[in-house]
């Protein structure tokens, strides 16, 4: 027996099957689900941009003078990514706890979602994407990362290298203990702590011979 839909009044509806019906039904809602979340992330973006003052501003990025505008309340992990194209910043946790968004302000290693963009008008952001060289050499971190193989997924590699890179401007030949304190601020969702450590001092090591060259 084909599952056949029965109107109120108990009479068969023809042709419409049980199963086309709650396909039918699922179908609509999907599309109305679908519908409504544009809807609320189009009103929400509007809200964002338009209503409370995007202001012109001037960033100093990875060496270069960029003008953009932001919004008072904006994080500057969403001005790198979403404004200047800079995605090798990550937006993990969004909240100051997994580090993935590091990033250099003034030599200093900084959360940039808990970084608010206007105010660091003034100073040095150094990102991922300004680590190599103008000519693509790598960054004797970024080297030691590619010496040792120390990542399985990466999401997490650019918030670690930026963190190591701020730390080892400050000891430059620390001991692994030394050196895992300094990046304990950063989490690894592969939690293949062993080979990022053995990444990170391998990239110090490389470091100090570029620094000794």
């Amino acid at each position: 027996m084909d599952d056949e839909v029965h109107n109120p009044n108990g009479a068969k509806d023809r042709g419409v099957s049980r199963r086309n019906f709650i396909k039918g039904v699922i179908g609509s809602g999907v599309a109305v689900s679908s519908a409504n979340y544009r809807f609320r992330a189009s009103n929400l973006f509007s809200q964002e941009s338009g209503g409370q003052g995007e202001r012109l501003i001037a960033l100093n990025v990875n060496g270069q003078q960029r003008r953009v505008d932001v919004m008072k309340q904006e994080t500057l992990a969403w001005t790198l990514r979403y404004k200047l194209g800079l995605t090798g910043t990550k937006l993990g946790c969004d909240r100051a706890e997994c580090g993935a968004c590091t990033v250099l302000i003034d030599d200093l290693p900084f959360y940039s979602c808990s970084v608010l963009t206007h105010t660091v008008r003034n100073k040095k952001v150094l990102t991922i994407e300004g680590l190599a060289s103008p000519i693509g050499v790598l960054h004797p971190v970024q080297q030691g990362v590619i010496d040792e193989q120390g990542f399985q997924c990466a999401f997490c590699m650019s918030g670690f290298i930026m963190s190591a890179v701020g730390y080892l401007k400050t000891n430059p030949n620390p001991t692994r203990l030394e050196l895992a304190h300094g990046l304990s601020g950063n989490l690894c969702r592969c939690q293949d702590y062993d080979k990022i450590l053995t990444a990170m001092m391998k990239g110090a090591e490389n470091l100090r011979k570029v620094n000794h060259a």
